[in-house]
Protein backbone atom coordinates (compact mmCIF):
# COMPACT_ATOMS: atom_id res chain seq x y z
CA UNK A 1 0.00 0.00 0.00
CA UNK A 2 2.87 2.35 0.84
CA UNK A 3 4.60 1.79 -2.49
CA UNK A 4 1.40 2.58 -4.31
CA UNK A 5 0.97 5.91 -2.49
CA UNK A 6 4.57 6.94 -3.19
CA UNK A 7 4.14 6.20 -6.87
CA UNK A 8 1.41 8.82 -7.29
CA UNK A 9 3.70 11.91 -7.19
CA UNK A 10 6.10 10.22 -9.61
CA UNK A 11 3.22 9.47 -11.97
CA UNK A 12 2.03 13.08 -11.78
CA UNK A 13 5.55 14.32 -12.53
CA UNK A 14 5.76 12.06 -15.58
CA UNK A 15 2.39 13.31 -16.76
CA UNK A 16 3.56 16.90 -16.34
CA UNK A 17 6.59 16.31 -18.56
CA UNK A 18 4.42 14.41 -21.02
CA UNK A 19 2.13 17.41 -21.27
CA UNK A 20 5.09 19.67 -21.92
CA UNK A 21 6.45 17.40 -24.62
CA UNK A 22 3.44 15.84 -26.27
CA UNK A 23 0.23 17.70 -25.45
CA UNK A 24 1.95 21.03 -25.71
CA UNK A 25 2.33 22.16 -29.29
CA UNK A 26 5.14 24.59 -28.51
CA UNK A 27 6.94 25.80 -25.42
CA UNK A 28 6.19 29.52 -25.27
CA UNK A 29 8.17 31.97 -23.16
CA UNK A 30 5.27 32.19 -20.71
CA UNK A 31 5.21 28.39 -20.33
CA UNK A 32 8.97 28.27 -19.79
CA UNK A 33 8.91 30.99 -17.13
CA UNK A 34 6.00 29.51 -15.19
CA UNK A 35 7.64 26.10 -15.28
CA UNK A 36 10.87 27.62 -13.94
CA UNK A 37 9.08 29.36 -11.06
CA UNK A 38 7.72 25.99 -9.92
CA UNK A 39 10.74 23.78 -10.58
CA UNK A 40 13.98 25.77 -10.46
CA UNK A 41 16.10 24.58 -7.53
CA UNK A 42 17.07 28.07 -6.36
CA UNK A 43 13.44 29.18 -6.31
CA UNK A 44 12.38 26.09 -4.40
CA UNK A 45 15.18 26.57 -1.86
CA UNK A 46 14.23 30.22 -1.39
CA UNK A 47 10.66 29.13 -0.64
CA UNK A 48 12.00 26.61 1.87
CA UNK A 49 13.89 29.47 3.53
CA UNK A 50 10.51 31.14 4.11
CA UNK A 51 9.36 28.06 6.02
CA UNK A 52 12.67 27.99 7.88
CA UNK A 53 12.19 31.64 8.86
CA UNK A 54 8.77 30.85 10.32
CA UNK A 55 10.23 28.06 12.42
CA UNK A 56 13.01 30.39 13.55
CA UNK A 57 10.36 32.86 14.73
CA UNK A 58 8.70 30.09 16.71
CA UNK A 59 12.05 29.26 18.27
CA UNK A 60 12.57 32.86 19.40
CA UNK A 61 9.01 33.11 20.71
CA UNK A 62 9.66 30.05 22.83
CA UNK A 63 12.22 32.03 24.86
CA UNK A 64 9.43 34.31 26.11
CA UNK A 65 7.25 31.38 27.17
CA UNK A 66 7.54 29.48 30.46
CA UNK A 67 10.37 26.97 30.54
CA UNK A 68 9.50 23.78 32.39
CA UNK A 69 11.85 20.89 33.06
CA UNK A 70 11.83 17.80 35.22
CA UNK A 71 14.64 15.78 36.82
CA UNK A 72 15.08 12.63 38.80
CA UNK A 73 18.03 10.95 40.43
CA UNK A 74 19.14 7.95 42.49
CA UNK A 75 22.24 8.09 44.72
CA UNK A 76 24.09 5.46 46.78
CA UNK A 77 26.40 6.70 49.54
CA UNK A 78 28.90 4.01 50.55
CA UNK A 79 30.33 6.35 53.20
CA UNK A 80 27.92 8.77 54.86
CA UNK A 81 29.23 12.06 56.12
CA UNK A 82 28.77 13.10 59.76
CA UNK A 83 28.16 16.36 61.54
CA UNK A 84 30.18 16.75 64.75
CA UNK A 85 29.09 18.84 67.75
CA UNK A 86 31.64 18.68 70.51
CA UNK A 87 32.19 15.01 71.27
CA UNK A 88 29.01 13.93 69.53
CA UNK A 89 28.60 12.95 65.88
CA UNK A 90 25.42 12.82 63.81
CA UNK A 91 25.06 10.92 60.58
CA UNK A 92 23.99 13.09 57.67
CA UNK A 93 21.54 11.18 55.51
CA UNK A 94 21.29 7.54 54.60
CA UNK A 95 22.93 5.19 52.16
CA UNK A 96 20.18 5.38 49.51
CA UNK A 97 18.66 8.63 48.28
CA UNK A 98 16.15 9.34 45.52
CA UNK A 99 14.78 12.64 44.33
CA UNK A 100 12.43 13.92 41.67
CA UNK A 101 11.43 17.46 40.91
CA UNK A 102 10.07 19.95 38.44
CA UNK A 103 11.36 23.45 37.73
CA UNK A 104 9.68 26.45 36.18
CA UNK A 105 11.27 29.65 34.90
CA UNK A 106 9.61 32.61 33.24
CA UNK A 107 11.27 35.67 31.77
CA UNK A 108 9.66 38.76 33.25
CA UNK A 109 12.01 41.33 31.76
CA UNK A 110 14.68 40.50 29.22
CA UNK A 111 15.24 43.14 26.59
CA UNK A 112 17.34 40.79 24.46
CA UNK A 113 14.44 38.35 24.14
CA UNK A 114 11.97 41.11 23.26
CA UNK A 115 14.33 42.49 20.61
CA UNK A 116 14.81 38.98 19.25
CA UNK A 117 11.05 38.67 18.76
CA UNK A 118 11.01 41.82 16.62
CA UNK A 119 14.02 40.60 14.65
CA UNK A 120 12.43 37.22 13.94
CA UNK A 121 9.34 38.86 12.43
CA UNK A 122 11.55 41.10 10.29
CA UNK A 123 13.52 38.03 9.23
CA UNK A 124 10.34 36.47 7.84
CA UNK A 125 9.86 39.56 5.69
CA UNK A 126 13.47 39.28 4.57
CA UNK A 127 13.06 35.66 3.47
CA UNK A 128 9.88 36.53 1.55
CA UNK A 129 11.63 39.35 -0.30
CA UNK A 130 14.65 37.15 -0.97
CA UNK A 131 12.40 34.49 -2.50
CA UNK A 132 10.77 37.17 -4.65
CA UNK A 133 14.18 38.43 -5.80
CA UNK A 134 15.26 34.87 -6.65
CA UNK A 135 12.15 34.43 -8.80
CA UNK A 136 12.88 37.68 -10.64
CA UNK A 137 16.48 36.60 -11.29
CA UNK A 138 15.34 33.22 -12.61
CA UNK A 139 12.76 34.88 -14.86
CA UNK A 140 15.49 37.09 -16.33
CA UNK A 141 17.87 34.15 -16.77
CA UNK A 142 15.30 31.86 -18.40
CA UNK A 143 14.02 34.62 -20.72
CA UNK A 144 17.55 35.41 -21.92
CA UNK A 145 18.31 31.71 -22.47
CA UNK A 146 15.00 31.29 -24.27
CA UNK A 147 15.72 34.06 -26.77
CA UNK A 148 19.26 32.79 -27.34
CA UNK A 149 17.84 29.41 -28.34
CA UNK A 150 15.46 31.14 -30.77
CA UNK A 151 18.32 33.09 -32.33
CA UNK A 152 20.43 29.96 -32.79
CA UNK A 153 17.47 28.17 -34.38
CA UNK A 154 16.94 31.04 -36.79
CA UNK A 155 20.63 30.99 -37.66
CA UNK A 156 20.24 27.28 -38.36
CA UNK A 157 17.30 28.05 -40.66
CA UNK A 158 19.45 30.56 -42.54
CA UNK A 159 22.15 27.94 -43.03
CA UNK A 160 19.60 25.38 -44.22
CA UNK A 161 18.24 27.87 -46.75
CA UNK A 162 21.76 28.65 -47.97
CA UNK A 163 22.57 24.94 -48.32
CA UNK A 164 19.39 24.49 -50.35
CA UNK A 165 20.35 27.39 -52.66
CA UNK A 166 23.94 26.18 -53.04
CA UNK A 167 22.76 22.70 -53.97
CA UNK A 168 20.65 24.22 -56.74
CA UNK A 169 23.70 26.12 -58.01
CA UNK A 170 25.81 22.96 -57.67
CA UNK A 171 23.47 21.07 -60.01
CA UNK A 172 23.57 23.90 -62.52
CA UNK A 173 27.37 24.05 -62.45
CA UNK A 174 27.61 20.26 -62.73
CA UNK A 175 25.43 20.31 -65.87
CA UNK A 176 27.41 23.20 -67.29
CA UNK A 177 30.67 21.40 -66.61
CA UNK A 178 29.42 18.26 -68.37
CA UNK A 179 28.46 20.39 -71.35
CA UNK A 180 31.80 22.20 -71.33
CA UNK A 181 30.28 25.51 -70.24
CA UNK A 182 31.94 25.64 -66.81
CA UNK A 183 35.41 25.04 -65.44
CA UNK A 184 36.53 22.34 -63.04
CA UNK A 185 37.58 25.03 -60.56
CA UNK A 186 34.00 26.31 -60.42
CA UNK A 187 32.77 22.82 -59.54
CA UNK A 188 35.42 22.51 -56.80
CA UNK A 189 34.68 25.95 -55.38
CA UNK A 190 30.98 25.25 -55.06
CA UNK A 191 31.74 21.89 -53.38
CA UNK A 192 34.07 23.63 -50.90
CA UNK A 193 31.39 26.20 -50.18
CA UNK A 194 28.79 23.47 -49.65
CA UNK A 195 31.13 21.52 -47.35
CA UNK A 196 31.78 24.65 -45.29
CA UNK A 197 28.06 25.28 -44.96
CA UNK A 198 27.39 21.70 -43.86
CA UNK A 199 30.20 21.93 -41.31
CA UNK A 200 28.77 25.22 -40.07
CA UNK A 201 25.38 23.56 -39.86
CA UNK A 202 26.72 20.78 -37.63
CA UNK A 203 28.38 23.33 -35.37
CA UNK A 204 25.18 25.35 -35.16
CA UNK A 205 23.13 22.23 -34.36
CA UNK A 206 25.51 21.45 -31.49
CA UNK A 207 25.23 25.04 -30.29
CA UNK A 208 21.42 24.84 -30.39
CA UNK A 209 21.46 21.61 -28.37
CA UNK A 210 23.79 23.15 -25.77
CA UNK A 211 21.67 26.29 -25.49
CA UNK A 212 18.49 24.20 -25.19
CA UNK A 213 20.12 22.15 -22.43
CA UNK A 214 21.10 25.36 -20.66
CA UNK A 215 17.53 26.61 -21.00
CA UNK A 216 16.10 23.40 -19.58
CA UNK A 217 18.64 23.42 -16.75
CA UNK A 218 17.73 27.00 -15.79
CA UNK A 219 14.05 25.99 -15.87
CA UNK A 220 14.65 23.05 -13.56
CA UNK A 221 13.66 20.62 -16.30
CA UNK A 222 15.58 17.39 -16.98
CA UNK A 223 17.90 18.00 -19.93
CA UNK A 224 16.69 14.77 -21.54
CA UNK A 225 13.24 16.33 -22.06
CA UNK A 226 12.45 17.26 -25.65
CA UNK A 227 11.15 20.79 -26.17
CA UNK A 228 9.80 22.65 -29.19
CA UNK A 229 9.96 26.42 -29.40
CA UNK A 230 7.64 28.48 -31.65
CA UNK A 231 9.56 29.88 -34.63
CA UNK A 232 7.59 33.15 -34.61
CA UNK A 233 8.24 34.06 -30.96
CA UNK A 234 10.25 37.04 -32.18
CA UNK A 235 7.39 39.38 -32.89
CA UNK A 236 7.94 42.09 -35.43
CA UNK A 237 9.39 45.13 -33.71
CA UNK A 238 8.22 48.46 -35.07
CA UNK A 239 8.00 50.95 -32.21
CA UNK A 240 9.67 51.52 -28.87
CA UNK A 241 7.81 50.83 -25.61
CA UNK A 242 6.94 53.72 -23.30
CA UNK A 243 10.02 54.78 -21.35
CA UNK A 244 9.95 57.21 -18.41
CA UNK A 245 12.80 59.62 -17.76
CA UNK A 246 13.46 57.96 -14.41
CA UNK A 247 12.35 54.89 -12.52
CA UNK A 248 11.00 54.52 -8.98
CA UNK A 249 13.65 52.43 -7.27
CA UNK A 250 11.84 52.14 -3.94
CA UNK A 251 9.61 49.44 -5.42
CA UNK A 252 12.55 47.40 -6.64
CA UNK A 253 12.99 44.18 -4.71
CA UNK A 254 16.74 44.77 -4.38
CA UNK A 255 16.19 48.05 -2.52
CA UNK A 256 13.38 46.68 -0.37
CA UNK A 257 15.59 43.76 0.58
CA UNK A 258 18.45 46.06 1.58
CA UNK A 259 16.05 48.21 3.63
CA UNK A 260 14.83 45.14 5.52
CA UNK A 261 18.45 44.11 6.03
CA UNK A 262 19.09 47.56 7.51
CA UNK A 263 16.18 47.01 9.91
CA UNK A 264 17.70 43.69 10.95
CA UNK A 265 21.07 45.33 11.56
CA UNK A 266 19.35 47.99 13.65
CA UNK A 267 17.63 45.31 15.73
CA UNK A 268 20.96 43.54 16.14
CA UNK A 269 22.38 46.77 17.54
CA UNK A 270 19.43 47.04 19.95
CA UNK A 271 20.12 43.48 21.08
CA UNK A 272 23.69 44.48 21.92
CA UNK A 273 22.47 47.57 23.78
CA UNK A 274 20.06 45.33 25.69
CA UNK A 275 23.06 43.63 27.29
CA UNK A 276 23.32 46.73 29.51
CA UNK A 277 19.79 46.13 30.84
CA UNK A 278 19.07 43.99 33.91
CA UNK A 279 17.22 40.70 33.50
CA UNK A 280 14.40 39.60 35.77
CA UNK A 281 12.89 36.16 35.81
CA UNK A 282 10.51 34.13 37.94
CA UNK A 283 11.68 30.75 39.23
CA UNK A 284 9.75 27.98 40.95
CA UNK A 285 10.47 24.37 41.81
CA UNK A 286 8.82 21.44 43.50
CA UNK A 287 10.70 18.30 44.55
CA UNK A 288 10.27 15.07 46.49
CA UNK A 289 13.21 13.32 48.16
CA UNK A 290 13.38 9.83 49.65
CA UNK A 291 16.05 8.27 51.92
CA UNK A 292 16.62 4.76 53.22
CA UNK A 293 19.35 2.54 54.61
CA UNK A 294 18.27 -0.19 52.21
CA UNK A 295 17.40 -0.30 48.55
CA UNK A 296 13.70 -0.26 49.26
CA UNK A 297 12.97 3.29 48.14
CA UNK A 298 10.26 2.14 45.75
CA UNK A 299 8.74 -0.56 47.97
CA UNK A 300 5.40 0.02 49.64
CA UNK A 301 6.50 -1.73 52.83
CA UNK A 302 10.07 -0.39 52.92
CA UNK A 303 11.72 1.71 55.58
CA UNK A 304 12.30 4.70 53.32
CA UNK A 305 10.82 8.04 54.25
CA UNK A 306 10.02 10.92 51.86
CA UNK A 307 9.74 14.64 52.25
CA UNK A 308 8.63 17.41 49.89
CA UNK A 309 10.23 20.78 49.16
CA UNK A 310 9.25 23.75 47.04
CA UNK A 311 10.44 27.27 46.39
CA UNK A 312 9.28 30.34 44.47
CA UNK A 313 11.56 33.26 43.79
CA UNK A 314 12.74 36.05 41.59
CA UNK A 315 16.14 36.10 39.89
CA UNK A 316 17.65 39.47 39.04
CA UNK A 317 20.80 39.78 36.97
CA UNK A 318 22.42 43.20 36.71
CA UNK A 319 25.39 43.60 34.35
CA UNK A 320 28.08 45.81 35.82
CA UNK A 321 31.25 45.50 33.77
CA UNK A 322 31.99 43.31 30.77
CA UNK A 323 35.42 44.61 29.83
CA UNK A 324 33.93 46.94 27.18
CA UNK A 325 32.87 43.90 25.11
CA UNK A 326 29.31 45.19 24.74
CA UNK A 327 30.53 48.61 23.65
CA UNK A 328 32.71 46.98 20.98
CA UNK A 329 29.76 44.96 19.67
CA UNK A 330 27.62 48.08 19.41
CA UNK A 331 30.32 49.89 17.47
CA UNK A 332 30.67 46.93 15.12
CA UNK A 333 26.91 47.06 14.56
CA UNK A 334 27.19 50.76 13.71
CA UNK A 335 29.84 49.94 11.12
CA UNK A 336 27.63 47.26 9.55
CA UNK A 337 24.70 49.71 9.34
CA UNK A 338 26.91 52.27 7.58
CA UNK A 339 28.13 49.61 5.16
CA UNK A 340 24.52 48.66 4.42
CA UNK A 341 23.79 52.33 3.65
CA UNK A 342 26.66 52.27 1.16
CA UNK A 343 25.23 49.11 -0.40
CA UNK A 344 21.87 50.85 -0.82
CA UNK A 345 23.51 53.86 -2.44
CA UNK A 346 25.57 51.70 -4.79
CA UNK A 347 22.61 49.47 -5.68
CA UNK A 348 20.46 52.50 -6.56
CA UNK A 349 23.23 53.80 -8.78
CA UNK A 350 23.59 50.37 -10.42
CA UNK A 351 19.85 50.07 -11.04
CA UNK A 352 19.71 53.57 -12.54
CA UNK A 353 22.65 52.67 -14.77
CA UNK A 354 20.91 49.48 -15.93
CA UNK A 355 17.74 51.44 -16.71
CA UNK A 356 19.53 54.13 -18.69
CA UNK A 357 21.57 51.53 -20.58
CA UNK A 358 18.41 49.57 -21.38
CA UNK A 359 16.80 52.69 -22.88
CA UNK A 360 19.91 53.38 -24.96
CA UNK A 361 20.08 49.78 -26.14
CA UNK A 362 16.41 49.77 -27.11
CA UNK A 363 16.75 52.96 -29.14
CA UNK A 364 19.89 51.70 -30.85
CA UNK A 365 18.45 48.26 -31.53
CA UNK A 366 15.16 49.53 -32.94
CA UNK A 367 17.15 51.55 -35.48
CA UNK A 368 19.41 48.58 -36.16
CA UNK A 369 16.42 46.29 -36.64
CA UNK A 370 14.81 48.62 -39.15
CA UNK A 371 18.01 49.11 -41.12
CA UNK A 372 18.92 45.41 -41.02
CA UNK A 373 15.41 44.47 -42.14
CA UNK A 374 15.82 46.67 -45.19
CA UNK A 375 19.33 45.35 -45.63
CA UNK A 376 18.05 41.77 -45.71
CA UNK A 377 15.46 42.64 -48.34
CA UNK A 378 18.07 44.42 -50.41
CA UNK A 379 20.58 41.58 -50.04
CA UNK A 380 17.89 39.09 -51.07
CA UNK A 381 17.10 41.12 -54.19
CA UNK A 382 20.79 41.36 -55.07
CA UNK A 383 21.25 37.63 -54.57
CA UNK A 384 18.20 36.78 -56.70
CA UNK A 385 19.40 39.12 -59.46
CA UNK A 386 22.95 37.79 -59.32
CA UNK A 387 21.72 34.20 -59.39
CA UNK A 388 19.57 34.98 -62.43
CA UNK A 389 22.50 36.68 -64.14
CA UNK A 390 24.74 33.73 -63.32
CA UNK A 391 22.22 31.29 -64.77
CA UNK A 392 22.19 33.37 -67.97
CA UNK A 393 25.99 33.61 -68.05
CA UNK A 394 26.04 37.32 -67.19
CA UNK A 395 27.74 36.99 -63.75
CA UNK A 396 30.69 35.07 -62.40
CA UNK A 397 30.50 32.41 -59.70
CA UNK A 398 32.56 34.68 -57.44
CA UNK A 399 29.84 37.34 -57.62
CA UNK A 400 27.18 34.78 -56.74
CA UNK A 401 29.14 33.49 -53.72
CA UNK A 402 29.85 37.02 -52.55
CA UNK A 403 26.17 38.00 -52.70
CA UNK A 404 25.26 34.77 -50.88
CA UNK A 405 27.70 35.59 -48.08
CA UNK A 406 26.34 39.13 -47.92
CA UNK A 407 22.78 37.80 -47.62
CA UNK A 408 23.78 35.39 -44.84
CA UNK A 409 25.57 38.15 -42.97
CA UNK A 410 22.56 40.47 -43.28
CA UNK A 411 20.16 37.77 -42.03
CA UNK A 412 22.36 36.94 -39.04
CA UNK A 413 22.81 40.63 -38.21
CA UNK A 414 19.05 41.13 -38.27
CA UNK A 415 18.51 38.13 -35.98
CA UNK A 416 21.22 39.33 -33.59
CA UNK A 417 19.61 42.79 -33.50
CA UNK A 418 16.31 41.16 -32.49
CA UNK A 419 18.07 39.27 -29.71
CA UNK A 420 19.77 42.42 -28.42
CA UNK A 421 16.44 44.22 -28.48
CA UNK A 422 14.69 41.48 -26.51
CA UNK A 423 17.44 41.34 -23.88
CA UNK A 424 17.31 45.14 -23.50
CA UNK A 425 13.52 44.93 -23.29
CA UNK A 426 13.80 42.43 -20.44
CA UNK A 427 16.17 44.80 -18.64
CA UNK A 428 13.72 47.67 -19.09
CA UNK A 429 10.82 45.62 -17.73
CA UNK A 430 12.99 44.54 -14.80
CA UNK A 431 14.03 48.14 -14.12
CA UNK A 432 10.36 49.08 -13.85
CA UNK A 433 9.86 46.31 -11.30
CA UNK A 434 7.43 44.49 -13.61
CA UNK A 435 9.46 41.49 -14.71
CA UNK A 436 6.84 39.12 -13.26
CA UNK A 437 4.43 40.46 -15.87
CA UNK A 438 6.17 38.04 -18.27
CA UNK A 439 4.49 35.21 -16.38
CA UNK A 440 1.02 36.38 -17.41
Amino acid sequence: MTKRVKSIPILMLCLLFANLVNAQEQLTLKDALNFAIENNTNVRKAKLDIDGGKYKTQEVKAQALPQISANAGLTYNPIIGQLVFGDQAFTLGRKWNSNAGIQLSQQLFNQQVFTGLKASKTSEKYYNLNANLTEEQIIELVANNYYQVLVSRQQLNVIDTNIKNVKVVEKIIANQYQNGLAKKIDVDRIKVNLTNLETQREQTINAVIQLENQLKYSMGMPVSTTITLPPDEFSKVETLPAMADSVNLENRTEIRLLNVQKDLLGLQRKAYVAEYYPQLSLTANLSKTGQSDKFDLFSKHGTAFYYDASAIGLALKIPIFSGFATRSKIRQADVNIKKNDEDIRETKNTLNLAYENAKIQLRNNINTIKSQRQNVLLAQEIYNSTQNNYNNGLAALTDLLDTENALTSAQNSYTQALLNYKIAEIQLIKSNGNIKSLLK
